[in-house]
């Protein structure tokens, strides 16, 4: 495991949850559920051949960070409290901060992060990506704007033997403005979702919407892709989470959610004769940005619980909080935890 952390600047690993090697399936699934009275829920699967340990933090405002531990790196104070999911306890694989902000980071073959004037700019650790932007951000714009400027370099991070990471990015705010943002030769490009409420991995955004539009015209009542293959997969999230019923209640919309989640998602322990690295899911998550909850879903475990972050202390000087989700008592959870969250230093980023 330390070989494997070394090499990845580790959140890069449960950021992918796939591989892009021979025999290898890209399959993470991201939703947008829109309810009523402000209800969004951002849902999201996590695919990987083997389970990626992941446990969850509560990080409060004003606590001092760094980008990495190169030189030059960028250093900042959180302006805001926020939920993070840890892989490998060394690095943040997404999270909602308590304005509703919500970025998850999927698995796209054509990232390629730097080029030669990105080069020399300072050095962003794959650990803290997200948690810099959750941090510093409270809607989808500022976000944006963050980006648009691209001050840090991102390495290509590997794992497994040479598998470059390479992600593109969902982002959501409160109001359910979103956008998919992808790294292009070291260019950041930007793309508004607009009435698309799904995406997965391969290809780039712009090939996968004139994909999704392709599948519209045909008309998923008479017939939908089946397969596990990335395209396939945001045309049928897309196409059900724009025919699901909105609602207003916290709940129940999560559980909608869930259930197009669950459509789109990969089976557990899914195999297929000479790919013998296929993805399946191996956890779910859903955000509630109105209520700020986010919802935990292992997919082994008999139930699914959240972290309320009206819950928990956000104050500047309060205590970070910690769930190790592979406790036995943490098997059983369901509903709110945020009182069993436990006091800890924090995990320590793998740059």
């Amino acid at each position: 495991m330390k070989t494997i952390s070394k090499i990845l600047g580790v959140g890069a690993l449960a950021l992918a949850g796939i591989a892009g090697t021979v025999n290898s399936a890209d399959a993470c699934s991201r939703i947008l559920y829109q309810g009523t009275d402000s209800l969004y829920v951002v849902a999201r699967s996590l695919d990987w051949k083997t389970p990626i340990p992941t446990n969850l933090y509560v990080y409060p405002r004003g606590i001092e960070k760094v980008s990495s531990d190169q030189p030059g790196a960028i250093s900042w104070t959180s302006k805001y409290g926020a939920v993070y999911a840890v892989g490998y306890d060394g690095g943040i694989t997404e999270g909602m901060n308590e304005k509703g902000l919500v970025i998850n980071g999927l698995f796209c073959k054509g990232t390629v992060y730097t080029n030669e004037e990105s080069s020399k700019k300072p050095p962003m650790s794959m650990a803290m990506f997200v948690g810099w932007l959750l941090d510093n951000n409270a809607t989808t714009d500022e976000v944006v704007s963050t980006l648009k400027n691209v001050p840090f370099r991102i390495g290509g991070a590997t794992f497994d033997e040479g598998t470059v990471s390479q992600l593109h990015w969902g982002v959501t705010d409160a109001s359910g403005k979103s956008v998919i943002f992808e790294f292009d030769h070291g260019v950041v490009k930007i793309y508004e979702m607009g009435d698309i409420l799904a995406m997965t991995n391969d290809p780039q955004w712009p090939d996968m919407k004139a994909i999704i539009k392709y599948w519209d015209n045909i008309g998923g009542k008479n017939m939908l892709p089946g397969t596990v293959s990335s395209p396939d997969r945001c045309v049928r999230a897309n196409y059900f989470a724009h025919h699901v019923k909105p609602v207003e209640e916290a709940d129940l919309g999560v559980s909608i959610a869930r259930s197009v989640l669950m459509n789109t998602s990969v089976p557990y322990t899914y195999e297929i004769e000479g790919a013998p690295n296929l993805s399946s899911t191996q956890w779910r998550s859903y955000a509630d940005t109105r209520d700020l909850r986010y919802y935990f879903d292992i997919v082994t475990n008999p139930g699914y619980y959240y972290v309320d972050l009206n819950n928990v202390n956000l104050n500047p000087g309060a205590p970070i909080l910690k769930l190790d989700t592979s406790s036995k008592e943490s098997t059983m959870y369901v509903g709110d935890i945020s009182k069993k969250l436990k006091k800890s230093e924090g995990f320590t980023p793998m740059y």
